[in-house]
């Protein structure tokens, strides 16, 4: 049987996508790139804004246009929210909700390939990359599910209960994942600052900072990131990690929603803008070069002018080095949908253009301070310039973008070292350093 896999939303989302494509090879189904060459798509879908939702509508349809006799198998945040509209559209055959996610092959073979072998046991040879993954990083999924109810966000109730792996389970992923040859490992979840909420050792409560320590120290992965991280739940000896553990990538993404207090109560956010500030301060004394992103909702019920200029001063002091700019879109079931005082669309445009400007200005400070230093890349993409000059693309060790002129094909996967020579609005330009090894 031949598979195409596709998803949209979060980094959890691609880590599912890995998953599946990997259960599905060892099962003796050919994961292909292309719908058109297809018996069955499965699209993991998102949900959390409005544009998600009709993205993940847009693309069932459209899946269903390239290849009419492909049976659709939808699975995420929106056919799970939304069943009736997506069990409504073209060529759609299973929804698997997200509590059955981690069956999701075995539930597709036996429903739609009846007779077919059931899922192998994972081993190091069905590690390789899915055909449609242009990531070179590995995701994994180390929890879901989330116990905050922010009032804006349906992911909880898409998701359900906090649900962990256990600490020996995800470090025998890492180690098959580095035995495939993958350099980097991205851990990810809902509430991923919860990890552990549901587990417990002889030794007392199980934190992200146990995980975090059990795959540096007993793996050998050259670098280890966490993915978006709620900026609170967090162990009290978090950011001790960074002293001790230079394989630990120097970035965070810590989503803030916004700088106003009285927005963030009204969202039910735990992260007074202050409280947030001195987190921040604290783990760039761990590690100086410690980068911060971030999220941002503009036009959230009842937001004013001044709310957003506190939102504004706020990025100013925090100094994100990249944020994610939302427009707040109401959701049913949450409760923020029933709030009043709606900011209208032209307002929260408007104010979305300019913390979008703010953001990028201090994205090209943070750029221009890495001018004339060093940087490990891993390369993900070798590109061609319009001169026909290869150029390798990847992300530095603060998760800046670099551009390599004279990038080598062996380059892909790998960590290159670089010195970077300029900057742009959007990435540094670097050349090798093949001198200096990676560290």
């Amino acid at each position: 049987m031949r598979i195409h896999l596709h998803t949209l939303g979060c980094r959890l989302n691609e880590a599912e996508l890995s998953r599946w494509s990997r259960e599905f090879r060892a099962a003796g189904s050919t994961v292909v790139p292309s719908v058109h060459d297809a018996d069955v798509v499965v699209l993991n879908t998102c949900n959390v804004t409005a544009d998600a939702a009709r993205t993940s509508r847009r693309l069932t349809r459209r899946f269903h246009r390239d290849n009419p006799t492909a049976r659709i198998v939808l699975t995420g945040c929106f056919s799970t929210m939304e069943t009736d509209t997506a069990s409504a559209l073209p060529g759609v055959d299973l929804l698997v909700e997200n509590n059955q996610k981690d069956r999701l092959v075995p539930i597709v073979l036996e429903q739609i390939a009846p007779g077919a072998a059931p899922a192998a046991a994972m081993d190091t040879t069905t590690f390789e990359r899915h055909p449609t993954d242009r990531r070179r990083r590995a995701f994994i999924k180390v929890q879901d599910g989330c116990r905050n109810r922010c009032s804006f966000c349906v992911v909880t109730l898409a998701r359900g209960n906090e649900r962990s792996r256990t600490v020996a389970e995800v470090v025998e992923e890492v180690h098959q994942l580095v035995a495939a040859g993958r350099e980097e490992v991205v851990l990810t979840g809902v509430h991923l600052g919860g990890y552990g909420s549901d587990l417990s050792s002889t030794a007392g409560p199980v934190h992200l900072s146990h995980l975090m320590r059990a795959i540096l120290q007993d793996t050998d992965v050259k670098r280890l990131r966490v993915g978006s991280l709620e900026p609170w739940d967090l162990p009290p000896d978090f950011e001790r990690l960074w002293l001790d553990h230079p394989r630990l990538m120097p970035h965070l993404h810590l989503p803030a929603q916004s700088g106003s207090a009285s927005v963030l109560r009204r969202m039910r956010r735990r992260n007074p803008p202050d409280r947030y500030h001195a987190l921040v301060e604290r783990l760039r004394a761990a590690r100086p070069r410690m980068q911060i992103t971030t999220d941002l909702i503009v036009g959230f019920p009842g937001e004013t002018a001044d709310e957003f200029e506190e939102t504004c001063a706020f990025v100013d002091r925090v100094g994100f080095s990249d944020a994610h700019v939302f427009v707040w879109s109401p959701r049913t079931g949450t409760r923020a949908a029933t709030l009043p005082d709606r900011v209208d669309k032209a307002t929260a445009k408007r104010r979305s253009a300019t913390l979008h400007q703010k953001v990028r200005a201090h994205r090209a400070r943070v750029l221009g301070t890495r001018v004339g230093a060093s940087a490990a890349v891993l390369v993900e993409r070798i590109r061609s310039t319009a001169e026909g000059a290869p150029v390798a693309m990847g992300y530095s060790e603060e998760y800046l973008p670099v551009r390599i002129l004279g990038a080598s094909p062996d380059w892909l996967g790998t960590v290159v070292c670089a010195q970077v020579q300029s900057a742009d609005y959007d990435a540094l330009w670097a050349a090798p350093d093949l001198l200096r090894a990676p560290a």
